[in-house]
């Protein structure tokens, strides 16, 4: 316990340290997160690849275990060939994770290249042999073994990724995961797992800092991988060392929210027909923000819920089948009324409502500009996202004797059948008009959104708050 409590403060200064260092390297490198994806609930860029300072955090204690002599890190590198599965498949998963975050990296490249590592730990020793069930015996799963080993594996990786979506989330649900499989070793007798965990969620803790809302700095796939590959390892050696007549679940109750928002994920992509690789805006901690809740509120819901879940996860290691049937059914019925809270068994209704999430989401981006190039092209973004025909901004500037007028226009301007409106306003010494031209009847709360987004980007751009005139529509003509 006192080498993993010394693994924990050490993994905790480390990437506490390191952090601003990683920080400024991906700010001079430009190596931004993609804010402007509508998918996306931050406006403004920031930096990623903070996965390098909880790798580093987590590396450092076990690393120093090879100068500094103690029992669980004898054991440790006793198994030399496990060790080396263990630390190199982690490197390699760093590594793809880093290629990822500055150079981009396909879906199926990035899943290949997770199987070919899961499948190296397989013949490494990680593996899951058998499961046990409520009223079920162990059962081998034989050559069954393998898939089953791979697919745990790479689902847990990509499900911590899928997960972080809002500041400090998949950082804080990674910790939760991580305190209840330290739980689970040091239950079992496993040094060498708690130090594992100790060093992960002192790395974690320590990257919070500057993680939790706002943001200063993101993981990136870098650190969602890593941590998924770290919870996904830990979990198939705790569950193989478990007794309890619900091992296998375990683990799966414990990292309940990651997994089950990649569930949602996948059945929602197939019902609809899309691509299981293609992004969307309909996670869980989207749908907790549809329901009008800040980032901190939806990260501090999902933090209990990921409580509760570790919890349950504990007390399934002392429950008896009949106890433990009835939790897993408790939680089932509960899981199940959530999930239909958030909406998630409307699906007419989430096609319908996506419309208007991508329009929020670029008025978002539309309010955050900070220059007059970038206005024109959120501007325009905008107007493609409310289906305008047309759209037409007029800058007038005035200094001192002399005034700058500056017009761009995009779409169809020559069709006088189009209805036509307008707005006003004005910031400093420049009058901005907006114009536009639509086919049909555009609705008033867009309308206004988009004013009062402009509006915003004038007080960025020209440095004072605007005098906004009235908004003015007309459904027949241009005025003459």
């Amino acid at each position: 316990m006192r080498t993993a409590g010394v693994a924990f403060i050490l993994a905790c200064l480390v990437s506490a340290l390191l952090t601003p260092f990683v920080r400024r390297f991906a700010l001079r490198r430009h190596l931004f997160d993609d804010h402007v994806s509508s998918r996306k609930v931050h406006g403004r860029p920031i930096p990623r690849l903070g996965g390098l300072a909880i790798a580093a955090g987590f590396y450092v204690p076990l690393l120093a275990l090879l100068v500094e002599s103690s029992g669980v890190g004898d054991a440790f590198y006793a198994s030399s060939r496990r060790a080396i599965f263990f630390l190199v498949g982690g490197g390699a998963v760093l590594v793809l994770g880093i290629y990822d975050d500055i150079r981009g990296t396909g879906a199926i490249g990035k899943f290949i290249a997770q199987f070919t590592i899961a499948g190296a730990l397989y013949f490494g020793g990680f593996r899951i042999d058998q499961i046990s069930l409520p009223f079920v015996h162990s059962l081998p799963l034989g050559p069954l073994s393998f898939v089953f080993t791979l697919l745990w594996i790479v689902g847990v990786i990509n499900a911590m990724n899928l997960i972080d979506g809002l500041d400090g989330l998949a950082t804080g649900v990674g910790l939760f995961g991580v305190t209840t499989t330290f739980v689970l070793a040091a239950i079992r007798g496993d040094p060498i797992m708690m130090l594992f965990m100790a060093s992960l969620g002192g790395s974690l803790l320590g990257f919070l800092i500057y993680n939790f809302n706002p943001a200063s700095i993101f993981m990136g796939d870098t650190g969602a991988m890593f941590l998924g590959y770290v919870l996904a390892v830990g979990a198939t050696q705790t569950s193989q060392k478990s007794s309890t007549t619900v091992a296998i679940l375990i683990p799966m109750v414990a990292l309940g929210v990651p997994i089950t928002d990649t569930l949602l994920a996948m059945l929602r992509r197939a019902l609809s027909g899309r691509s299981m690789f293609s992004a969307d805006r309909s996670h869980i901690h989207h749908k907790l923000l549809d329901l009008g809740l800040t980032q901190r509120q939806s990260v501090m819901i999902l933090y209990a819920a990921s409580l509760m879940l570790g919890g349950t996860a504990l007390l399934l290691t002392v429950a008896s089948n009949v106890q433990a049937a009835v939790i897993l059914v408790a939680m089932g019925l509960a899981g199940f009324i959530g999930i239909r809270r958030l909406g998630y068994g409307q699906l007419k209704r989430t096609v319908a409502s996506q419309i208007q999430i991508d329009l929020r989401r670029q008025l978002d981006r539309l309010a955050c500009a900070a220059d007059e190039e970038r206005l024109w092209r959120e501007l325009k973004g905008a107007a493609q996202a409310m289906g305008l025909a047309s759209i037409r901004i007029s800058l007038m500037s005035r200094q001192e004797s002399d005034s700058v007028s500056i017009q761009r226009e995009h779409g169809e301007w020559s069709n006088s059948d189009l209805s036509y409106g307008s707005f006003e306003t004005s910031a400093a010494a420049t009058a901005i008009k907006v114009e536009y031209r639509s086919r049909e009847a555009l609705d008033s709360s867009s309308l206004q959104g988009l004013q009062q987004s402009a509006e915003y980007a004038c007080v960025k751009i020209f440095g004072k708050k605007p005098a906004a005139k009235s908004l003015k529509t007309s459904e027949s003509e241009v005025p003459g």
